[in-house]
Formats: structure tokens, sequence, C-alpha cells
């Protein structure tokens, strides 16, 4: 059995302030000398970003739809290991999840199946005792849910939050932690695909250590912080699973290049990990600010903002050249999203200038505003650096550019049963050993991921 203090902040809708409270928390529960292990329900790349900063360890993403309970328990153990605390963000609503009639993809089921303790963030802005009515109606929606508390958000006074307390704990019996005013320092800066990622925040907004500070002063005022951790210490054990993914093997002689840093900075924690227990050796560089690749057998190359960086990444030609020669010689490149637009020829922004891009791949990445958001699944059609042909995989996209000036002889790897791809339900762009898609995938999700792309790179360097 494994023991992990733990609980989830969820919310009772998108915007109710889990991000900034849970950020924050993490944040005070660090200083305090406990070693605190992030997590985030669904996809999303930015708020374990901004987790990662204020704890010092990497934010591990946990999903229901991707993921099978069996994977979560294992990648929830695998990445606590070590911790002192466990803290999970919900996502949207405690409920909100893929389906209307199941609890697939929400909040609620990551919960059941870490037997977490649930804290409801409640934003109360213009309601007092309605709020009772909104907590007794997700207390009782889901009697599998264990629901421990509710911290009020945006309320209006004192008064606002004495009148909304005494309705809540006289009518559904649950203890309020909390009561946070309304307060523009509560906010963190937003971008059209969500919040900046920390690493950008941290390096280009100059208030951006002066916002969490305010944020962890605002909650240290108005939150009953010894109860939340009481909370997350009286979770129940949670049966430990014996590892089936999470497996160190043996060195494979490998070493893999993972683009990191203001441009290209969404990666899933266990897509880094397995790359690393599969036996490969993970080489940081930056595409930004590097001249070229470094030694390595392998590239990866995630998504970001590279429209926001256009320019530089142009300027940049000796890194660009550096990796079109690796992808002619045959070298396995794999690339999510922003990483796929890098490769391309062009990059288009939403004004119409285009920067030369690498040129490892035919197109031109476009900036539309058209925004392609949800889970895909498919199968693949070839085989690819990261899959063999007849594999099955689950993961998502989300986008606001499209890829054009398409060669009709183009070759595609993936066929889309969920999702929109690059071009009539195919994704997975492939020239050479090179592999670019719209489609995230996670490595927990899609096991073979980390295996195949090791061996890739082990057949590359014995040529």
């Amino acid at each position: 059995m494994m023991t992990m203090p733990r609980l989830i902040l969820a919310g009772d809708r998108s915007s109710a302030g889990k991000t900034t409270i849970s950020t924050g928390l993490m944040s005070i529960l660090h200083e305090s000398g406990l070693k605190v292990q992030p997590f985030k329900v669904g996809l999303d790349y930015i708020d374990p970003s901004y987790h990662s900063l204020v704890t010092g360890r990497q934010g591990e993403n946990l999903d229901g739809f991707l993921m099978s309970g069996e994977a979560i328990v294992e990648a929830f153990q695998h990445s606590a290991e070590g911790a002192d605390i466990a803290i999970i963000e919900g996502v949207r609503g405690l409920y909100e999840g893929l389906e209307a009639v199941s609890d697939v993809g929400s909040t609620a089921q990551i919960a059941k199946i870490l037997k977490a303790p649930v804290i409801l963030v409640l934003d109360a802005q213009s309601i007092t005792r309605s709020t009772a009515a909104i907590v007794k109606g997700y207390k009782d929606f889901d009697r599998g849910i264990s629901f421990k508390g509710v911290i009020l958000n945006k309320v209006g006074s004192e008064r606002h939050a004495e009148k909304a307390r005494t309705a809540i704990e006289k009518y559904t019996g649950v203890e309020v932690l909390g009561a946070i005013p309304r307060n523009k320092g509560m906010s963190l800066t937003m971008r059209h695909l969500g919040l900046i990622p920390a690493r950008e925040g941290a390096s280009r907004v100059g208030d951006f250590e002066a916002r969490i500070s305010k944020i962890k002063a605002i909650i240290k005022e108005h939150v009953n912080i010894d109860r939340l951790v009481e909370i997350a210490k009286a979770a129940p054990r949670l049966k430990a699973r014996k590892q089936s993914i999470f497996i160190k093997e043996n060195d494979a002689g490998v070493r893999i290049g993972v683009a990191l840093d203001e441009a290209f900075n969404f990666y899933y924690k266990d897509n880094v990990d397995l790359l690393t227990l599969k036996g490969a050796e993970v080489v940081y560089f930056s595409p930004l600010h590097d001249r070229e690749i470094p030694d390595v057998d392998g590239l990866m190359i995630g998504g970001g903002y590279p429209e926001f960086f256009a320019g530089e990444l142009s300027d940049n030609s000796s890194m660009r050249k550096s990796i079109a020669e690796a992808s002619a010689n045959g070298m396995p490149i794999y690339a999510e999203c922003g990483g796929m637009m890098y490769l391309v020829r062009a990059l288009e922004d939403e004004n119409g200038k285009r920067y030369d891009m690498v040129g490892a791949m035919d197109g031109v990445a476009s900036m539309k505003h058209i925004r392609h958001i949800g889970y895909v699944a498919g199968q693949f059609e070839k085989d690819t650096p990261i899959g063999a042909k007849g594999s099955f995989f689950k993961g998502h996209e989300f986008h606001y550019s499209i890829i054009t000036d398409i060669p009709p002889d183009a070759r595609f790897a993936y066929r889309m049963d969920r999702g929109i791809g690059i071009k009539d339900g195919m994704d997975g762009m492939m020239v050479n050993n090179t592999l670019g898609s719209y489609t995230h995938l996670h490595a927990a999700s899609y096991v073979p991921f980390a295996k195949k792309f090791v061996e890739s790179c082990v057949e590359y360097k014995e040529q």
C-alpha cells in the first residue's frame, strides 16, 4: 500500500480560479519545507509549467481518456516518489469530461481512481445563499467523491464571505476552508491557448515573481493552509501498482536531443522520463539560441509558440541547416504541433508575413485563428520512428494554425478516427525518418512510444 498525502483542487467551472490558487498553495507548501509533487488533470502543458516553477519538481499530467486506471496509478506513484505531498489541480468543472453521462476524462474520475480528497474552488461572485445549493449539488451528484471542503473565490466583502460560509456549512455540512476576495492580483496573464508558459513568463514578464508573491500573500491570509494539509494527510492508503510502464532498462548507448527554450516547451513529463528509462540519454538544446544541434542520434521537438519567435527562429539559419541535414541523413526526428511548424518550409504569421523555417518537410504553417482543440484517436498507416503500422493511439490536438501548400505526394502516417489532423483526416507527415504531427501523444497512454523511438535511434546510430 502507498501512503502519500494528497488532495485535488477542483473547480465548479472553468475560470473559477483553480490554477492561481493551486499554484499559490504549492508555492506556500514548498517554501514551508515540504517536497510538493504537482499534478494536473487533463492534457495541459501550461498550468504544469507554473507548478514546476514554484515547486522545483516537474509537473505531471493525468488523463482518464488517454490513460487506463492502472496507468494513472503508476504515473502517480512514479512522479510522487520522494515527495511529501501531492497537489492535483483539476480541469474545468469537477464533473466535466468527454461525455454527458460518464466521468471519463474528468477531475472526478481521477479523484476516484486515486482516492483523493476533493476541495472545491467555487466562484462566489454575486451569490451568497446560492453557494450552498451549488455545493450541495456537487457533493450529492457523485457519492464516490471524497468531498472535503470548499474555498470561496471572488467574494466581495467579509459580510459576503460570512453569509456564504454560514449557508454552506448549515445546509451541506461541508467545511469552508477559505474565502478569497476579488482582487486583480489573483490572476496570471492569458494568451490565446491559455496562460503564458512559466518559462516565458519568468523571462519576459517583469512582474511575474511579484504576481506569485502577491497571490501567496492573499492565500495565506484567507485560506486555512494547515487544515488543507491535515485533509491531504488523511487521504486513504492507495494500493500501489507493480510498475509495468516505468521500468528502467539497460543503457541503449544513444543520445536524444530535446528542444527546450521559450519557443518549444510543451512536453509531458512521462515522455521525457520514459526515454531515459528506456536507455537513452536526453540532451537539451535550444533552436532559438544554439547554433546547431548537439551530437545526438535522434531529435524530439515539442510544441510551443514558434509563431511568437518566428523571426528569431528564422534568423538562426545555422540551426535550421543543422536540423535539415540531420533529417536528410535519416536521423529519427519526432515533432509535435509547434515543433512540426518549425520543420516545414515556412511559417506565415497572421498578417501574411512568411519566415523561413527548417524545410525538412514541405508546406507552410499558417496562423489562421481557427481553433482546433480536443481528443484525437487513430491508427498508424505506416511504420514510423515511434510506432509500427497497425498500432492504435489516443492523443489530443490544440492549435490555431493549419498547414498549407502541401505537395500532392505528401506521405501521412496517421489515419485519424477522431480529430482534425493535417489534411483530409490524416496526420503525421513523414519525410525520410522525420515525423511531424498536430497530434500530441502521452507516453503512458501510447506505451510503445519511448521504446520504439529509442530503438529507432539505435538503428540509426548503427548504420
